[in-house]
């Protein structure tokens, strides 16, 4: 199925998940653009939007249309997989409220992971490259790094260096690395998978924002004299 959505042309992938088992988890990610998927029994659903903006009003949209699409009951989702960053505050917030909205009403678990993760994961299982780094936009001329070496024995991306912010100005390539416009939310499913089938920890609750908010700290109050 293919919709139009804030400018944006979104499809509907289908895919192959075998690490699934009979698990049904839900992926959500807001750090770049907005994407969701659904995995049930092996097979896994995902939908996304390019839109760098407007995660509030495309999630809603997306989250029908994988249910629609795979034709999966939400009543059956077990586990809901929030991306964590890193990302710009207003987006990733987003897609974690939502994450742990749906699991609420669930009473399922929300699973945290890192979203740089899921792109390094495809870039690694392609094995043209034993080491890549993921890049993506963090606004305000500056740019999120994270570093991966290899996949681990139970087929997760081992980091070497980051998550990190750092200045878009005088950045220095390398060679192979990775800028996604989206997270592929199909594979934050895949990963999450083979966690819970490994017992490996997840990234827990705190969102990667990498920078302190815009908000500050107030200061003592100034005295009044008469």
């Amino acid at each position: 199925m293919t919709t139009q959505l804030a400018h944006t042309q979104v499809m509907t992938t289908v895919g192959q998940a075998p690490e699934l088992g009979e698990r049904c988890l839900l992926a959500i990610d807001t750090s770049i653009g907005t994407s969701v998927a659904l995995g049930c029994n092996g097979t896994v659903w995902a939908v996304a939007s390019e839109n760098p903006r407007g995660h509030a009003e495309a999630i809603g949209t997306l989250l029908a249309q994988v249910f629609a699409d795979s034709g999966v009951a939400a009543s059956r989702v077990d586990g809901v997989i929030a991306g964590m960053g890193p990302g710009p505050f207003t987006g990733l917030r987003v897609g974690i409220a939502a994450a742990q909205a749906f699991a609420a009403g669930r009473n399922a678990p929300v699973y945290g992971l890192q979203s740089h993760e899921a792109v390094a994961l495809a870039a690694l299982e392609l094995g043209a490259a034993a080491e890549v780094r993921v890049v993506t936009d963090a606004r305000r001329k500056e740019l999120f790094l994270t570093d991966y070496r290899a996949l681990s024995w139970a087929g997760i991306p081992e980091v070497a260096a980051g998550p990190s912010l750092m200045p878009r100005e005088g950045y220095e390539a390398v060679p192979g690395e990775m800028w996604p416009t989206t997270i592929d939310a199909a594979g934050l499913v895949r990963l999450a998978a083979r966690r819970l089938a490994a017992g490996i920890t997840f990234a827990g609750d705190q969102a990667l924002y990498l920078r302190e908010p815009d908000v500050a700290k107030p200061g003592p109050q100034k005295r009044v004299s008469a």
